[in-house]
């Protein structure tokens, strides 16, 4: 027979062979017992991982689903406007600063039931939703007209569970565009009046060219008014300016002593024909850092009121002093003062508590608005005070400059050193 084999046969053959089999009966007693020893505490350690593990597959809660989809708390932590992403609860699971700080937010929950209603229509049918609402607060009347805020909101789906609600504040817009809407309105009335009177006067001229008595009569009324379509004109130009330029561009140092005096100055002419005596008291060394002219605009249209609305032999005073860090410029009459529920509209434009009477003064409605502008671009603020028929008194408060300050604290520092 041929001995030759097929390569691998033999390596098959040797596979075939069975491996000798030991028992612990072949090994010494000694290495017996160690190995016995051995895969008993193999066993036990075994059977402890075991339950261990098992115990710990039951007591480990499932890996959460993530609650938003991701990068959503970066986006409303940058919004300006309030963002607020509610769960299939509406309990707020996110939400940016703005939210909170506007009142949109309350303990975990939306403070206003009407987001929430609008978050629940947008859950149900999926519809993105846009609409203006005026909120109020807990401690609001609902039926109290202005007392709320009014919003811009819109309301999205975000995902399968969750409703992304994009609130944005539009009370400061909505007031502007009232304040515009007054102002062209206003603007409009007071200028036809005086317009109207001159086409009447005019006519009338027209009408009695033969009579110079008439005509000079007319002409003199037409003078009047003309004069006042001037103040007018002007006053709405000034004020249009300051609300355009809401800072000062380059403030000078500006001495309040010199601004009552040329402010004075303007009006001692109409406060003699009138028999209203002047009188001022300036502190020495106040400073502030302004506008020269629209200063003395401000103390002259608070000192012209004061003139017009005194009666004969009375008294306007103009006072000035350092009260902390402001400087204070009042201005005091003796007139029939200003009803407490008539404060606090009287800076606003146009505003007149008496239009008869302040057309016959030659007032134009502008001239507290017109101080209170400037105080702002200044820095400051204006107030009254006033008691009926006891008078009225304006405040002007300006952040007084370094060198008022310093001059306050130089007669300290030099008795400190005594």
């Amino acid at each position: 027979m041929n001995n030759t084999q097929r390569p691998g046969a033999r390596t098959c053959a040797l596979l075939s062979v069975p491996a000798p089999t030991r028992t612990l009966g072949d090994v010494d007693p000694t290495t017996a017992a160690i190995l016995g020893g051995l895969a008993g505490v193999v066993i036990v350690c075994l059977a402890w991982a075991g339950i261990a593990w098992s115990d710990h597959e039951r007591s480990a809660p499932p890996a959460p689903e993530p609650e938003l989809p991701s990068g959503v708390g970066d986006v409303l932590a940058v919004l300006r406007s309030s963002g607020i992403v509610v769960d299939a609860d509406n309990r707020v699971v996110n939400n940016s600063p703005a939210a909170v700080a506007h009142g949109l937010v309350r303990h975990g929950r939306l403070a206003h039931p009407s987001l929430s209603d609008l978050a629940g229509a947008v859950r149900a049918d999926g519809v993105i939703r846009e609409v203006e609402l005026e909120l109020h607060r807990a401690d609001q009347r609902a039926e109290s007209h202005g007392a709320g805020t009014f919003v811009h909101a819109r309301v999205a789906p975000l995902g399968d569970k969750h409703v992304l609600l994009l609130v944005e504040d539009m009370t400061q817009a909505r007031r502007v565009e009232q304040v515009r809407r007054d102002f062209v309105g206003n603007v409009s009335h007071e200028l036809k009046t005086p317009v109207g009177g001159l086409a009447l006067l005019a006519e009338a001229v027209l009408d009695a060219a033969d009579d110079p008595v008439a005509v000079r009569r007319f002409a003199s009324r037409m003078q009047v008014e003309a004069e006042r379509l001037s103040a007018l004109v002007k006053e709405i130009v000034d004020l249009s300016r300051l609300q355009a330029q809401e800072v000062l561009i380059d403030p000078e140092l500006v001495d309040v002593e010199d601004v009552v005096d040329e402010a004075l100055d303007h009006l001692r002419v109409a406060a003699n024909a009138k028999g209203v005596s002047l009188a001022d008291k300036c502190a020495d060394d106040l400073y502030v850092l302004g506008d020269h002219t629209l200063l003395v605009t401000a103390v002259r249209n608070l000192v012209g009121n004061a003139v017009a609305y005194s009666g004969e032999g009375t008294r306007v005073g103009v006072g000035a002093r350092l009260v902390g860090d402001r400087v204070e410029i009042a201005v005091s009459d003796q007139g029939p003062g200003i009803p407490a529920e008539e404060q606090g509209r009287i800076f606003e434009r146009f505003y007149r508590i008496d239009a008869a009477r302040s057309r016959a003064t030659g007032g134009t409605g502008l001239g507290l608005s017109i101080v209170k502008h400037i105080c702002a671009n200044h820095g400051g603020d204006v107030s009254v005070w006033s008691s009926g028929g006891h008078g009225s008194t304006f405040t002007i408060r300006l952040p007084a400059a370094q060198e008022t300050l310093a001059a306050e604290r130089e007669p300290h520092e030099r008795e400190t050193a005594r």
